[in-house]
């Protein structure tokens, strides 16, 4: 089931239609769900149903991490391809796998995540060189989010390069920096960069290794990114921004009560203002 548009014409769509730049990241955590929820035949599903119906207005796309999912087994990877299903077709979906092989196994992925499972986009991790994009990008429609720059405290352990030896007496290579000058040979509309909010410095530039890259950027919400930073110094321009900022527990576990669905929507409608505020 291949998409009829690619991610990155829905997101241009959805942004013009709506003015948001707001990414709600489903990570459904079993463990915890509402109580209101637990008894249903499907937990994970009837809680991103009850989310997804009362967030759609304010939401450019969707972000299932699968990790979240595949933690409740069968009924887990059920639930994703329900909320696949459920989604509006208008609002593209991300898959957040972070997955990166050679050849026929990374086709393998690709045919699973986009064939089967019907999403718009996956993230990518890209360490295992361009075996991993020729393979995503075989396949019609297809857009993939490369990890470059991610959101936790440890992405410095590899992908930040310091001007002092590391603790093993060695320099670092910017592994980050190589990795956009490397994207920049795919075409901005099947690739885009995963660019974490926490990453205040350097946001400005990976935005100028990457100019005119949709970016999506985990941090927002929980993780305590600064957003005004954020679009100040990471998006493309005010007109066409090219960014997706994730919120995932800080809009989805707001409130663990019954009334977590109306929290939601009020946390996803918070941010898309906040973010029309700064541009």
């Amino acid at each position: 089931m291949t998409p009829s548009k690619s991610f990155f014409h829905k997101f241009q769509e959805r942004w013009t239609q709506t003015g948001s730049l707001v990414c709600v990241g489903l990570d459904s955590d079993i463990a915890q769900l509402p109580t209101c929820v637990q008894d249903s035949q499907n937990p994970i599903f009837e809680f991103n149903r009850r989310i997804i119906d009362a967030t759609a207005d304010y939401t450019a796309c969707y972000k299932p991490n699968l990790a979240f999912y595949l933690s409740d087994g069968l009924r887990g990877y059920e639930a994703l391809l329900q909320t696949l299903m459920y989604i509006p077709s208008e609002i593209p979906v991300i898959i957040d796998c972070k997955v990166g092989d050679i050849g026929n196994t990374m086709e393998a992925y690709v045919e699973g995540f986009f064939g089967i499972a019907g999403c718009d986009a996956i993230t990518v991790n890209p360490l295992m060189g361009s075996d991993v994009l020729k393979a995503l990008l075989k396949r019609e429609n297809s857009f993939g989010f490369v990890l470059c720059l991610t959101s936790n405290p440890s992405a410095r352990d590899y992908l930040l390069g310091t001007s002092s030896q590391s603790d093993s007496g060695n320099s670092k290579a910017d592994l980050a920096a190589t990795i956009a000058k490397d994207v920049n040979n795919y075409p901005v509309e099947r690739i885009g960069c995963v660019i974490g909010a926490t990453q205040t410095s350097d946001l400005k530039r990976m935005r100028e290794l990457l100019p005119g890259r949709l970016f999506l950027v985990p941090g927002i919400g929980a993780q305590g990114g600064d957003l005004a930073s954020v679009l100040k110094y990471a998006i493309s321009s005010k007109e066409q921004p090219k960014i997706l900022i994730n919120s995932s527990r800080g809009i989805i576990f707001k409130d663990k009560s019954e009334n977590f669905a109306m929290a939601a929507a009020s946390e996803a409608k918070k941010l898309h203002q906040e973010i029309l505020n700064h541009l």
